[in-house]
């Protein structure tokens, strides 16, 4: 193995998925940039979250314990997932310990207390919401610390009246000018307005409640969903302090360009090539649907001309959460033959003095009446 995982989380090839996680935790205080200065602290940062990144998904470390290494590992390299759209810009596990270094338990104003929404664009392909699919995303959030069960509190401790705010939240100065004493109020920078503290703070999470971590959620994705659309996930956003309401997932649907078709709502178009003799005569054609293994009949109409467009009801995308269907629009594509033989060659010649078409360059006698007549 050219990197060793396992040494970089100080763990055991056997440690169990919570070993891990408490390891990772452990590690990244020691070497987050925020709180270690040393000038490869990034570097030592970034290996740590690749570690933690392969070990902490069961099929990524099958494969990395099977042939020492994992394809796409690091940075995220989730398939499927766009995590340019949480919190509006890139944030990655770097960035939520960042966060979480810079907001401890209190000793900060106005702390938000409530978990943010947080948003995360799932790519599917058009046979996907054909169908309707269930999707694992994997992403970084600031999740409830399972210690302390989201409380903040550790073992042995309590909440317990602020003793700089006396429980008010609210701190009195006063400052002395040559106009008087001005007294102003602030919010208290012990329990960030809050009124309370904790006497004894959980270790892992130092108070907050809650910690960074990477979650794994399976979205149900029902068939029909548009592009843009958005799926709510209750609960499943940044996680609340001391137990407060967490955010929502907002996972926003995007929907990849298809090789065959293209989707006009809840129709589909896709094109049909057809022999002359086909487009002339009429004929019954065969197209693959979007649904799996769905074969669709096209009736061509006798006489179709280049470009026409032929409608096939009920065979386009599944409504949204519905049982009917949208319809196919197949686009004629007429295509000429090349190389000919003798006899094809003779036959289309004896088609033209049917039709009177002048394919030499000179005019039938039908023509020559017809150009006298006019």
């Amino acid at each position: 193995m050219s990197t060793d995982y396992y040494q970089i989380l100080d763990v055991s090839k056997d440690a169990s998925e919570s070993d891990i996680k408490k390891a990772f935790y452990r590690k990244a205080r020691e070497l987050h940039p925020d709180v270690n200065k040393a000038p490869d602290a990034e570097d030592k940062f970034k290996e740590l979250n690749e570690a933690y990144d392969v070990l902490s998904d069961a099929n990524k470390r099958a494969q990395y314990d099977r042939f020492g290494k994992v394809s796409g590992a690091g940075g995220g390299g989730y398939q499927y997932v766009d995590f340019d759209d949480l919190f509006g810009s890139g944030f990655g596990m770097g960035d939520l310990f960042s966060q979480f270094f810079g907001q401890s338990a209190y000793g900060r104003t106005n702390v938000r207390k409530e978990g943010r929404d947080m948003g995360i664009g799932l790519k599917l392909t058009l046979e996907e919401v054909a169908a309707g699919i269930k999707k694992e995303i994997v992403y970084d959030r600031l999740a409830p610390c399972e210690t302390c069960k989201g409380t903040g509190v550790g073992e042995g401790g309590k909440t317990v009246s602020c003793y700089e705010c006396n429980g008010t939240g609210r701190v009195v100065s006063v400052q002395r000018t040559f106009l008087g004493d001005i007294q102003t109020q602030t919010t208290c920078p012990t329990c960030g307005g809050t009124g309370q503290t904790i006497d004894i703070p959980c270790s892992d999470c130092e108070g907050q409640g809650r910690l960074p971590d990477r979650q794994h959620v399976t979205i149900d994705v029902p068939h029909g969903i548009h592009d843009g659309q958005q799926l709510r996930l209750s609960g499943y956003g940044e996680a609340g302090m001391h137990g407060a309401a967490s955010g929502n997932l907002i996972v926003t649907v995007r929907i990849e360009p298809h090789n065959r078709f293209r989707r006009e709502g809840d129709n589909l178009h896709i094109a049909k090539e057809l022999s002359i003799t086909q487009a002339a005569l009429g004929a019954k054609v065969e197209v693959d649907g979007i649904l799996k293994d769905e074969i669709v009949s096209v009736e061509i109409p006798e006489g179709c001309q280049n470009e026409q467009i032929v409608r096939v009801k009920g065979k386009g995308l599944p409504r949204f959460k519905k049982d009917a269907r949208g319809d196919m629009f197949v686009h004629v594509q007429v295509v000429i033959p090349k190389g000919l033989n003798k006899r094809q060659k003779e036959l289309l010649e004896e088609f033209a003095a049917e039709l009177g078409d002048d394919i030499h360059g000179k005019r039938s006698k039908m023509q020559k009446i017809k150009d006298a007549l006019s």
